[in-house]
């Protein structure tokens, strides 16, 4: 009778799901988002708690602080791989240009000390000019002045600066570029939200990423890999497909969660009306819309979340020696202050990410390590390609976290940290350095997937209302 039993209820599950499928198909989109994440050994349930209680609260109040909210990216950069003038008409895709008295003054002083950090404190008597110090004036950078900056450095201090950055550029996953012409964005007055960008640029932009530089099967055509194919990739392929698919995920819960429910302009809502579009998150994560596979892009997400989240706990000893410095003491002290109290929250996580198991193996799996890289960098590339300028703005910015986590997690320079793997009177700051760049676009990221996973709990809420 036992035996019967059991088979009659492997005939009744089924049966079940697909009446619950049927029934609630807003509900499926959760249906598989549970129990382990792949590639991990940690539960769906302990990375939402450990988020929207202890990570969550306090990246946002961190991020709000001027090292952070200021990012200097490139926008006006050409597409090195097509020529395509199909722009975002749409007033949403604009990035609100940053005056340049908001600027903090120490960021823009920031390669001068930069070079101290290298140098040491002794007074070489430079001014380095960031970029464009007016934000507003493009041309501002041509400056007489610039002729007497550059003789000030001497020959062999300069020298001993460009090989570090080229020692430093080898280990880089992302083409950062040259950033002469790279202005200040205030991250929070151009928040990451749904413009309006769509059509054949946005699905080339897609098409170039994950069928010319993601790792794919043998024989595999489709734009998408099934979850299923997956493990017919070894691991390092299979961690590049969940990192690529995790910031898709992500981005598309933003573009959701802040959707343009209407444009009329009123008093209380002067941009229009935004917020969470429940049917647009259906539309892109449910099985019945995604031939099964939403619910995995979802999980994808907390892959790529515990992957970064495993970046910062490795940096955490050269991070907890950052200055974040912008010129005002009393901020950059609670600054500080609040990056140790985060890196020891992370510190705390039981189940981190295990990069120790990818790319072993002698010449292959170093051949690997460098396909990895390269591909990545050509991703970081193709953002320059995006017609949507905020798009851009948030695609870069992502993009550039990433390739900092992997960089931290694959360069081996941040292996010895801890204080056993330290020379007497060395410090972690002295063996590299990391741009103020990679250090505000690997948190920035980081809060992009923790905000992520914080607005799914508000869709569940939504479904069950």
């Amino acid at each position: 009778m036992k035996v019967y039993y059991g088979a009659a209820l492997c005939l009744f599950l089924p049966l079940i799901c697909v009446a619950y499928f049927t029934t609630d198909t807003s509900q499926s989109c959760f249906c598989k988002l549970k129990g382990r994440i792949d590639d991990c050994s940690c539960n769906v349930d302990t990375v939402d708690h450990f988020n929207n209680m202890k990570i969550f609260p306090r990246l946002q109040s961190l991020l709000s602080n001027d090292y952070f909210r200021f990012y200097k990216v490139h926008l006006k950069r050409d597409c090195p791989f097509w020529t395509d003038d199909s722009r975002c008409a749409m007033r949403y895709c604009n990035v609100q240009a940053c005056q340049e008295e908001d600027i903090p003054p120490g960021l823009k002083q920031y390669n001068h000390n930069s070079m101290n950090s290298i140098f040491g404190n002794q007074d070489m008597s430079l001014r380095f000019y960031d970029g464009n110090e007016d934000c507003e004036d493009p041309e501002a950078d041509h400056d007489d002045e610039l002729g007497f900056i550059n003789t000030t450095i001497s020959a062999a201090a300069y020298e001993e600066f460009e090989k570090w950055q080229a020692h430093d550029a080898l280990d880089n996953f992302c083409e950062l570029g040259d950033d002469k012409d790279a202005q200040y964005v205030d991250l929070l007055l151009n928040p990451e939200r749904y413009t309006g960008y769509k059509g054949k640029s946005a699905h080339r932009i897609w098409n170039s990423i994950y069928k010319e530089n993601c790792f794919r099967p043998e024989n595999h055509y489709d734009l998408f890999i099934q979850s299923s194919q997956l493990d017919r990739m070894c691991l390092e392929k299979r961690v590049f497909y969940r990192v690529i698919s995790g910031m898709h995920t992500s981005i598309n819960i933003h573009l959701c969660s802040k959707y343009l429910l209407s444009d009329k302009e009123s008093l209380i809502a002067p941009n229009g009306k935004w917020g969470p579009n429940l049917e647009e998150f259906k539309r892109r994560f449910s099985p019945m819309t995604t031939d099964n596979e939403g619910p995995h892009w979802l999980r994808n997400l907390y892959f790529l979340y515990l992957l970064e989240l495993r970046a910062l706990a490795k940096a955490a000893p050269y991070l907890a020696n950052e200055e974040f410095y912008t010129g005002s003491e009393e901020n950059d002290s609670d600054v500080r202050d609040a990056v140790k109290d985060l890196l020891s929250v992370i510190k705390s996580f039981p189940s981190h990410f295990d990069e120790s198991s990818m790319f072993t193996g002698g010449a292959q799996a170093r051949e690997l390590k460098d396909e990895f890289r390269q591909h990545f960098r050509n991703i970081s590339v193709i953002m320059d390609c995006v017609g949507c300028d905020k798009c851009k703005l948030w695609g870069k910015l992502q993009v550039q976290g990433i390739g900092t986590a992997l960089k931290i997690l694959f360069s081996g320079k941040f292996d010895s940290l801890s204080p056993p793997g330290l020379q007497p009177g060395q410090t972690a700051k002295s063996q590299f350095q990391l741009q103020r760049g990679e250090i505000v676009t690997l948190f920035n990221a980081f809060g992009r997937l923790s905000n992520s996973i914080n607005e799914l709990e508000k869709f569940r809420n939504l479904i069950r209302e």
